[in-house]
């Protein structure tokens, strides 16, 4: 077990794939002299060469079309978006090209493609630079959509998204990159489809993702200090989402609580609600509770940016308010 930052483990499993595979390739702005605006990148560009670690111009919408073709090709693309906000340039591309190619060609074409970047409110990034693009994305058939949490499942899940042979979309949280954990020595590959129970409980089921795992683990210790047992679900799996473990902890605690950076109208949190209660309403004791941010320009100023997205204290109320119902 080796001590790894969220970046470097980010970096290790495209590292390894790289090794791994000649087909695999990076290109984006900045990925190769300078390592990449986070880092994932770095020393890739010396040790793989200008072929296979491509600097592209300010082109989204132009050399995302050019990894899609490079997969139609055989080859394994892997996009970084410097600010996954900045893919909104290429949503043409990722929704009529890589998301459709697949089934319009009738199966003849496979896209083995990653887009991957940071992405998720930060710290007073302003409002172009605090997209949350996994709602603008989810209705986009044939794309694949996963939101890592962790440097070990971060890793994990690029190296099963890159080798995938269909297009997923990788979001990484913007203030994640940080984190530190200890990862095995020894190869892993985790599933793209499927959700962790972070903290088993009785009382609620609390589905979330990326960042907003940690505000619930932390509304989780208060709760726990009055009384209270949530189970924590770390969906992962964004599109498509594993009913197999929501299913299984909802038909134990019988209530929902949705914690979301996402926008509340349109979000993740929205089609959870809809699909949940399509599959599990009779498990229900209650209405599903979505906190989510709030539908707004996220604000610079360091205050008001706070108060539009979900905190610990807010999920903590949201629990106890539930639960009192219920009482």
């Amino acid at each position: 077990m080796a001590e790894v930052l969220f970046f470097n483990a980010l970096r290790e499993a495209i590292d390894e794939e790289m090794a791994r595979d000649s087909n695999v390739f990076v290109l984006g702005e900045d990925v190769g002299l300078y390592g990449g605006s986070y880092k994932v990148t770095k020393g890739l560009y010396e040790k793989y060469g200008e072929l296979r670690v491509l600097d592209t111009p300010i082109a989204e919408n132009s050399f995302t079309g050019m990894a899609v073709g490079a997969a139609m090709c055989g080859l394994r693309p892997i996009i970084e978006g410097m600010n996954m906000g900045f893919l909104l340039l290429a949503f043409n591309q990722i929704s009529n090209n890589a998301g459709m190619l697949r089934y319009t060609s009738g199966g003849n074409f496979k896209i083995p493609l990653v887009i991957r970047g940071p992405g998720g409110v930060g710290r007073q990034l302003g409002a172009e630079h605090s997209q949350r693009l996994e709602a603008y994305f989810q209705a986009v058939p044939g794309l694949k959509i996963v939101a890592c949490s962790t440097p070990y499942n971060a890793k994990g899940l690029l190296k099963a998204a890159i080798r995938d042979d269909n297009p997923v979309l990788f979001f990484e949280h913007v203030l994640l990159y940080n984190l530190k954990e200890n990862l095995p020595d020894h190869e892993y590959v985790l599933p793209l489809d499927k959700a962790e129970v972070v903290r088993p409980g009785k009382d609620v089921t609390i589905l979330t993702y990326s960042r907003m795992r940690y505000h619930c683990l932390k509304a989780a210790e208060t709760l726990e200090k009055e009384g209270y047992d949530p189970e924590i679900i770390d969906l992962i799996s964004l599109k498509p989402l594993d009913f197999d473990t929501i299913g299984a902890s909802i038909r134990k605690t019988h209530r929902v609580v949705i914690v979301e950076e996402c926008m509340r109208t349109g979000g993740i949190g929205a089609e959870l609600t809809a699909s949940i209660n399509d599959r599990l309403f009779d498990e229900l004791d209650g209405p599903v509770l979505r906190l989510s941010s709030q539908d707004i320009p996220t604000p610079y100023n360091g205050t008001l940016e706070n108060l539009t997205i979900v905190q610990p204290q807010d999920i903590v109320r949201g629990v106890k308010d539930m639960l009192a119902v219920a009482a």
